[in-house]
Parts: structure tokens; C-alpha cells; sequence
């Protein structure tokens, strides 16, 4: 490193945003991610020794993939090389791996190469990598915002550890905002900024886990509030809602305000107001809702309240989950929409929800019936000589592939579970319940 390089780097350290000033160097000031790093968990226990395979980091952004990276970086005895999947070409890697080659070769030092966005990285370039990941000659660390069972060949996901980082929790964003305020050195302490209670919540909760966001926002706000009489810097509520420029919504996700506008989102598809369920959805995606959290409510709601009115509403709603999650935001608000209102929309009946509930309560209060014996399983380990199956008449073998014969439990004939409704589909579900029943 030229003199030149070295005033760069010790600028870039001083005027880089306070979002990669506030990196943790250690595990030990890593916030969240407990569940892979934990002081128990073998990604801890593995870079404290310092005996590190490849791994694949997959993860929303702000929670911490390129973090880890840097703490492996000051951790381990390996050399360690970093690019980005967005600029990096063939002749980048193939630089990294003759230093990767002499390294192990003069010095039998290790190789680390952390790809940041790895999932940028068409199939060649990943290939590329495969034979000095499979010698031994680099260690692979990729980062990924996408699922890396899509984006990453198979051969490189079977020599790699995957590990999901999360979303971080409220409060680890609450902590490094309070750190990043008291910190002298790398945070904003000189600036004698003091941060409220209510502006770190919105802060946390807006940022949806993200810490860069948070970091960003109460960076911005130091930077452009006035003093106050007192000669500090007041980062209030008012201050955190102009720098991430999103009004704070009254949503307690523990108490009343959730519970309110989750019953009055469901209430509404089930009322079929397509226009009162996708406002109350809104409300949630505003104040950082859960996503997956949502979907399992649309899905129950259109099994419990449209049925068979529309069996398709079903179907509607849980692709919508899936691609959801996998697409996540803010395109995943598109998805949603269009799984409510077609929720809202649709005929309702409950009669399939009431069927499994009158099932239930006669199960629970009857006495447990045989099953009749041409309906039982005629092949197990000989059960046919026992009678088991006999007289039992194959539907398919008659006209409109229908036979009546007995199949609830002996005492329980004529018993109605299901009773279809005149609503959408079921009415034809209806129709033909009753012609058979009468044929």
C-alpha cells in the first residue's frame, strides 16, 4: 500500500457512512443472528477456531452478511480477498486465485474469498470457482439476498454450510441505534446527539429489521438537526419520521391496535369488501407487518370463509404466500393485493368449515365406531382372509361412476356433515350431492 492508498483508506474510514463505520470487529459486538452465532452454535465455535469451510449467508438486507464477513476477516490467520458479484469479471477471480495459489504454495496460508450479491454470478463465473473451492485453494464465503437453492449451482451449495440470517428483532436494532449515538469514535458521541424512546421504536420498527435503513435515517437526522437550547441534538419522533420520510402509524404489534386491524382486515374479506380488506392491509404493510404473518391469515380465510363457494380462492391464496415470501418487499404488497381482494370477492360459504367441526364434536362424543368391513384395508399382512374388504363395490366399475353403498360407521348411516350452501361453486357441489343422494 502506496501513501496515496493509505490517505483513501484512512478517509474512507473517517467520511464512510455511519452504517459501515459501526461494523462489529468482533463477534462479541455482533447484534442478533443468535441462532447461527450464538456462543454455542458451530459458526461461532468455528471462527473462533479458526477453522472455517465455505459458506453461503443468505438473508434480507441490513442484517449482517457482509458484517460477519469482516469479523471472519479479523479473525482469521487466512488471507482474505473480497469482491462484488455486481463488477467483479473473470479476470478478477482469476487474480484472486494466483494469490490464492502462491499463498498456499509459499506460505501454506489459506485463501478466504468473500462474493458479496454471489447470486449476480452467472453460471460460468460460478463454475469458475468450483475445482479451487473442491482443492482446497479458496475457501468461498458468497452472500445472498435471493434463495441460493436458486441462484447458486447445486456443485458449490454441496461443498458450502448455509446459513439464514434474519430479519434483526426490534430490539437489536434499538441497540445499535443507542450504541451508534453514544459511540465517540465510530458512531456520532461527538456530536452529543441524544435519542428518544419513542424515536428509536419507530426507528426499529419502520427500518422492518434492517439496520443499514435505521442507521442511515439517525445519521441523516444528526447531521441536519439544529441544536437546542440546551446545546444537544434532539432526535425526536418528529426528526426519525422526516429522515426515513414515513409517518409513524399507531400499531402495537402486542396490543390492541394489531389485534384491532387484523380482526377488521379479516371481517372485511369475509363481509366481501374488497376495498375495506386491501385499506386494512395497507395499514399493516405501512407499519412493517409481517408479510408471512398476513398470507396465513388470507389463506385461512379463504379456506373458513369462501370454501367451496370458490375452491380456487384457496389456491389463489396460498401461491400468493409462497411468492410473497420468496419475492418479499415491496413487490410482495402486489401479490398480497391481489390475493385479498380476490379473497374479498369471492361467493362465501362456511359449510366445508362447519363439516370438519360437526365431524369433530361427533368423533369427540361418540363412541369409537368400527370401520364397516368392506371398507377396510383388504391387503395388510393378510387381512382379506379375515373378511376384510369383501362386498366392497368399486365405483368406477358402475355408470357415473357411483354406487351407493354404506360408508360411515355402522349406527351413524344418514348423518350430514357437509351441507353444501347455493353459494358459487357449491351450488353445483349441491346439485350433485342431492341427485345421487336420491338416485
Amino acid at each position: 500500500m502506496d501513501l496515496f492508498d493509505y490517505m483513501r483508506s484512512t478517509a474512507q474510514e473517517k467520511e464512510s457512512p455511519l452504517a459501515s463505520r459501526m461494523r462489529p470487529a468482533t463477534l462479541d459486538e455482533v447484534v442478533g443472528q443468535k441462532h447461527i452465532i450464538g456462543r454455542d452454535k458451530l459458526l461461532y465455535r468455528a471462527i473462533q477456531a479458526d477453522q472455517l469451510g465455505s459458506l453461503i449467508f443468505y438473508g434480507p438486507p441490513g442484517t449482517g452478511k457482509t458484517t460477519l464477513a469482516r469479523v471472519i476477516a479479523n479473525t482469521t490467520k487466512a488471507s482474505f480477498r473480497q469482491i462484488n458479484a455486481t463488477v467483479a469479471g473473470k479476470k478478477d477471480m482469476e487474480e484472486v486465485v494466483k494469490e490464492a495459489k502462491d499463498a498456499l504454495g509459499m506460505y501454506g496460508r489459506k485463501t478466504i474469498l468473500f462474493v458479496d450479491e454471489i447470486h449476480r454470478f452467472n453460471k460460468s463465473q460460478q463454475d469458475y470457482l468450483l475445482p479451487y473451492v473442491e482443492d482446497g485453494t479458496l475457501i468461498l464465503i458468497g452472500a445472498t439476498t435471493e434463495n441460493p437453492y436458486f441462484e447458486v449451482n447445486g456443485a458449490l451449495l454441496s461443498r458450502s454450510r448455509i446459513f439464514e440470517l434474519k430479519a434483526l428483532e426490534p430490539e437489536d436494532v434499538k441497540e445499535l441505534l443507542f450504541r451508534a449515538v453514544q459511540d465517540p469514535v465510530k458512531g456520532m458521541g461527538s456530536y452529543r446527539a441524544e435519542l428518544s424512546g419513542d424515536a428509536a421504536d419507530f426507528l426499529a420498527d419502520v427500518s422492518g429489521g434492517d439496520a443499514r435503513a435505521a442507521l442511515n435515517a439517525l445519521e441523516l437526522g444528526v447531521l441536519t438537526t439544529g441544536r437546542s437550547e440546551d446545546g444537544l441534538i434532539h432526535i425526536t419522533l418528529a426528526v426519525a419520521q422526516e429522515c426515513i420520510q414515513k409517518r409513524a402509524v399507531r400499531y402495537d404489534k402486542d396490543g390492541d391496535s394489531h389485534y384491532d386491524t387484523i380482526s377488521a382486515f379479516i371481517k372485511s374479506m369475509r363481509g366481501s369488501d374488497p376495498d375495506a380488506a386491501v385499506y386494512y392491509l395497507a395499514r399493516m404493510l405501512y407499519a412493517g407487518e409481517d408479510i408471512k404473518f398476513i398470507a396465513r391469515r388470507i389463506m385461512i380465510c379463504a379456506a373458513e370463509d369462501v370454501g367451496n363457494a370458490d375452491p380456487q380462492a384457496l389456491c389463489v391464496a396460498v401461491s400468493a404466500a409462497q411468492a410473497a415470501e420468496r419475492i418479499g418487499l415491496p413487490e410482495a404488497q402486489i401479490i398480497l393485493s391481489q390475493a385479498v381482494t380476490y379473497v374479498a370477492s369471492a361467493p362465501k360459504s362456511n359449510a366445508a368449515c362447519n363439516a370438519v367441526f360437526a365431524a369433530m364434536e361427533a368423533v369427540k362424543n361418540q363412541r369409537n365406531m368400527p370401520v364397516p368391513a368392506h371398507l377396510q384395508d383388504a391387503h395388510y399382512r393378510g387381512a382379506g382372509k379375515l373378511g376384510h374388504g369383501t362386498g366392497y363395490k368399486y365405483a368406477h366399475d358402475y355408470p357415473n361412476h357411483y354406487v351407493k353403498q354404506q360408508y360411515l360407521p355402522d349406527g351413524m348411516e344418514g348423518q350430514r356433515f357437509y351441507q353444501p350452501t347455493d353459494m358459487g361453486y357449491e351450488r353445483k357441489i349441491r346439485e350433485r350431492l342431492d341427485f345421487l343422494r336420491e338416485s
